[in-house]
């Protein structure tokens, strides 16, 4: 009975790692069509967000039928109701991507202003994603302590981006609803690597116990 427990939880992480594939997919592919701004791109985006959803659900079924068949005890238990808290900020990410997305469908962006850091910021984010995942597959409190203050990163480049898009409407060389639809996609990443953030903050509780809280986005 042991080996098909522990069979079950090698499973819950291959489909941990799926989802978080399709998040930092989504994201990467959400900053390709901002940067190119590529409308068509953009329309994919937003159609990967139902899988996203449908994984979302298949983990928390899965997660709640190993909780109440095989009735995990100690750190098996914390790692799956992690687990159960995870998805929800994973949800979010795909949801986030989606909202760039369709702000770069609906906008009348005719390009994206020069030095904007948006492909690094993107990046970081990314990182961030990819990280929190892999430190809870490997139940990994050092990693996921790392994502935490690479969080800094991101918000550096979201400080950068947000203190130019002003600098271009004082001087009056952009149009105001584009410069407030690029703030907004900058906010949209930034909100993602709070939820990496949220992420790397429950593998910490399912490795140790420590409880530190999530932020509410």
């Amino acid at each position: 009975m042991r080996s098909v427990y522990m069979a079950e939880l090698e499973e819950l992480n291959k489909k941990m790692i799926s989802m978080g594939m399709l998040c930092e997919t989504s994201v990467a592919k959400a900053a390709q069509a901002l940067v190119g701004l590529d409308r068509e791109l953009a329309v994919q985006v937003i159609a990967k967000r139902e899988e996203i959803n449908r994984e979302e659900r298949e983990i928390e079924d899965f997660c709640l039928r190993l909780l109440l068949t095989q009735q995990p005890v100690a750190k098996d238990l914390r790692m799956i109701s992690s687990a159960l808290k995870m998805v929800t900020d994973m949800e979010r990410i795909g949801d986030q991507s989606t909202d760039i997305a369709d702000v770069v469908r609906v906008s009348s962006l005719k390009k994206v202003p020069e030095g904007l850091d948006f492909r690094e910021m993107a990046d970081a984010v990314i990182h961030m994603v990819t990280k929190s995942i892999d430190a809870f597959v490997n139940q990994d409190a050092v990693v996921a302590d790392d994502v935490i203050s690479y969080d800094d990163v991101v918000d550096g480049y979201f400080n950068s981006i947000k203190g130019k898009l002003v600098d271009l409407l004082k001087n009056d060389k952009s149009d105001a609803a584009d410069m407030l639809d690029l703030l907004m996609i900058a906010k949209y990443f930034e909100r993602t690597g709070d939820h990496a953030v949220n992420i790397a903050n429950w593998v910490i509780f399912s490795v140790t116990g420590e409880n530190r809280g999530v932020q509410e986005k």
